[in-house]
């Protein structure tokens, strides 16, 4: 009897990366919940006992804070943030190191920034050194380094998703799962008795995202808009996620049983290279390109590069050699690049055929705007199955 999609995903999912957010791993006052923390740690030994390599994202170190300190919530200034994250990631990973320990496994703490990962050379040490704890058996403990990521703190939504995401793509791990305070994606309002679970996403587009419901409020950052953000990177590099509750019981095991848990998305069929993922799925762009309905159909379905001649028009300030975002004139993103020009020299050049390169800047460095090396396609078409 052949295997189905779940099965196979199941089976080649040696590796594991799983996010935890703020609101599976606390309670209603704040507090970290130490027997729903003992319950994840026991999947992950289980899953471990299979022979499989699990990898943490684990939110929480703000929530923690608050629980520590007895703060009546979340705090809204940026210093006051930073130091209860200070005091409650301390508290995290000790209960990750305690609870792993009783079943003969070793918590290793990461802290990260976005900056980490956008700098090729330290984005390529955090990759070995988290095959390196797993290579030795250890469980890596990653959060955002929230003492001094003053950006990431001041963002409403995605930032822990967003990381898990990269990390999959790092490691190039098959699997991604979402841990949150709901089931999966809904094909409705979530609050509706009408709405159903969709189960399998095969690839992302706007009509999937249109069905996200954000439920905000609380101690967490992250929602359904992040959570599909987090699928989008992580399937465009053939990474497969899996949103579910982390609340379910045995949640992780059942995943691995290849049980219909949550919302399924299927990575995309392609190979991305290495580098491809770092600047395509990892690198915060600089700036957008907007490009023509030609241009986009030779570089999604031709695999060619982008030229001057397709370039409508010039968003943001970027410098040679930065990463930019390449948009639809519906403004729709579809790729990431390298760019070979700033944003001026584009903003001169925007719409010229190649050949008129030299006259308009005064000397022609390069034919392509972006060469279909230094480029990565992030997004095509959507299909579900309820």
């Amino acid at each position: 009897m052949p295997k189905t999609i779940r099965e196979e995903i199941a089976a080649s999912a040696t590796t594991i990366v799983v996010k935890v957010g703020t609101r599976v791993l606390t309670d209603a006052a704040g507090r970290l919940d130490s027997q729903r923390i003992e319950q994840l740690a026991m999947q992950v030994h289980e899953v471990m006992e299979s022979g499989r390599r699990v990898v943490l994202v684990s939110s929480g170190a703000v929530g923690a804070g608050v629980g520590r300190l007895g703060l009546a919530g979340r705090p809204t200034d940026l210093a006051r943030l930073q130091a209860v994250a200070a005091v409650g990631q301390s508290m995290l990973v000790e209960v990750y190191e305690r609870t792993l320990f009783r079943f003969g496994r070793h918590a290793a703490q990461i802290l990260l920034t976005a900056e980490d990962l956008e700098h090729r050379t330290r984005y390529l040490n955090a990759r070995n050194t988290i095959l390196t704890l797993l290579e030795l058996g250890a469980v890596p403990v990653i959060n955002e380094n929230d003492t001094v990521a003053v950006d990431e703190l001041q963002t409403t939504f995605g930032d822990n998703d967003r990381l898990a995401a990269i990390v999959t793509n790092l490691i190039q791990a098959p699997l991604l799962v979402l841990l949150s305070d709901v089931d999966g994606l809904f094909d409705g309002d979530p609050d509706h008795p009408q709405s159903r679970v969709i189960s399998t996403v095969t690839s992302l587009d706007d009509s999937i995202r249109a069905m996200a419901r954000d439920c905000q409020g609380g101690l967490g950052k992250g929602g359904m808009a992040s959570k599909l953000e987090a699928a989008r990177l992580a399937t465009a590099g053939g990474e497969n996620v899996i949103i579910a509750s982390g609340a379910s019981p045995g949640v992780l095991t059942r995943i691995m049983a290849a049980e219909p848990v949550g919302t399924l998305f299927l990575g995309q069929p392609q190979t991305v290279a290495a580098r491809k993922r770092w600047i395509g799925l990892t690198v915060q762009p600089r700036g957008t390109l907007v490009l023509d309905a030609g241009a986009r159909q030779a570089l999604v379905n031709q695999g060619r590069s982008l030229l001057a001649i397709g370039v409508v028009s010039v968003e943001g300030r970027f410098r040679k050699g930065d990463v930019v975002r390449l948009r639809d004139t519906e403004g729709r993103e579809f790729a990431r690049g390298l760019t070979n020009y700033s944003a001026d020299d584009l903003d001169r050049i925007k719409g010229l055929r190649t050949n008129r390169i030299a006259e308009v800047l005064g000397h022609r460095p390069y034919d392509e705007v972006i060469h279909r090396d230094n480029m990565t396609v992030t997004m095509r078409s959507s299909t579900v199955t309820p």
